[in-house]
Formats: C-alpha cells, sequence, structure tokens
C-alpha cells in the first residue's frame, strides 16, 4: 500500500535509532502511568515533549538517554529529517497536557484512554518505525490551510 503522506521538512537531522529509542522510553513511562494511575509519568513527558518540539532535545532527559545508549552499543542507524519527529513531539506535548487536564480534573478514564492511544503511538514508532504524526500531518496541515484562508 502507497502512502501519500507527507511531513514538515527542516535543515536538520537526527539519528532514526535514537527517534525509535525516545519512543520506547515514552512507551514505557505511558505503561507505568496506566499501571499505577500516577500522573508524575506523563507530567516527565510533558516537559520532555516540550523541550524536544521546541528544538531543545539537547536538554531532553529521553533524548540524552537515547544517544547514550545507541552511541554506548554502537547501535547503527541513519539519518533522517527532524521535522516529523519535532511535529511528532507536537502532538506528544498536547496528549500530555490533555492527560493531564482530564486525570487532575477527575476524568480518570478519558486520561486512560489517551494514554492508551499515545502509548500505541510510541510502540509503532518504537517496533516499527512508523511514524503516525507523518500520516495524520496532511490532514492538519490542509485544516489549517483552510483556516488561514
Amino acid at each position: 500500500m502507497k502512502s501519500f503522506a507527507f511531513c514538515p521538512v527542516t535543515d536538520k537531522q537526527i539519528n532514526e535509532r535514537v527517534a525509535r529509542f525516545n519512543a520506547a522510553f515514552t512507551m514505557l513511562l505511558l505503561l507505568i502511568f496506566l499501571i499505577t494511575q500516577s500522573i508524575i509519568p506523563v507530567l516527565f513527558l510533558a516537559v520532555d515533549f516540550l523541550l524536544r518540539a521546541a528544538d531543545y532535545s539537547q536538554y531532553s532527559l529521553l533524548a540524552i538517554s537515547s544517544r547514550g545508549i545507541v552511541k554506548y552499543f554502537s547501535i547503527n542507524g541513519y539519518q533522517i529529517n527532524a521535522g516529523p519527529k519535532l511535529f511528532a513531539a507536537r502532538i506528544g506535548f498536547v496528549f500530555s497536557l490533555l492527560i493531564i487536564v482530564s486525570f487532575l480534573s477527575g476524568a480518570v478514564l478519558p486520561a486512560i484512554i489517551l494514554g492508551g492511544i499515545l502509548g500505541l503511538f510510541s510502540f509503532l514508532e518504537s517496533v516499527f518505525g512508523l511514524c503516525v504524526a507523518c500520516e495524520i500531518y496532511p490532514y492538519v496541515y490542509r485544516i489549517l490551510q483552510k483556516t488561514s484562508l
């Protein structure tokens, strides 16, 4: 099946394996949230996503850890455009905020559902390299284009 998805493009490149480790860490933190129903892992994720979304990944603990693992184990990766991962981090930040607001307002079930969706996205990225953000970006782009007219 051919995909016609496109993503934002930037002049920056990132290691694809680092991005997949970031997704794996995200998935693990969301799993901790789902099991314990403690909001702390999601608060951590919100800050980390914000750093990565604002292109300050040098301060992101998940990105630092992922780069360290890739370097320490000499995992071969290839460079990809950072644009889709920045967009994915923005989506992750929005999801994290929605989870936090839902959870703190007492709507635990919606918070769990949103955490499950974000966890599924992270799982697909970490295991299969499938960037759901790239698949939904064309629709977001069209909506933004229509609203800016």
